[in-house]
């Protein structure tokens, strides 16, 4: 079975690897004149998009933690 230093070096590898790719893709265009689809972007703070990704990978972590890394008492 995997090691708990393995499963944390993996899970940080492909959080950076995840946090990295795709940038370019999800950039909107800059004039709305080149936009080809019928929705708009919305602007959301900075400090929204930094809580629901915190909020995320908490939730990823406590998913891993439940299933991999908890030990019941019956056993």
């Amino acid at each position: 079975m995997f090691s708990q230093k393995m499963l944390w070096g993996s899970l940080i590898a492909s959080v950076l690897i995840a946090g990295t790719s795709g940038v370019t893709l999800a950039e909107m265009p800059a004039h709305s004149s080149e936009q080809t689809s019928q929705f708009q972007s919305i602007e959301q703070p900075l400090d929204l998009k930094v809580g629901v990704a915190i909020a995320g990978l908490a939730l990823i972590g406590l998913e891993l933690w439940w299933f991999l890394l908890y030990k019941s008492s019956d056993s």
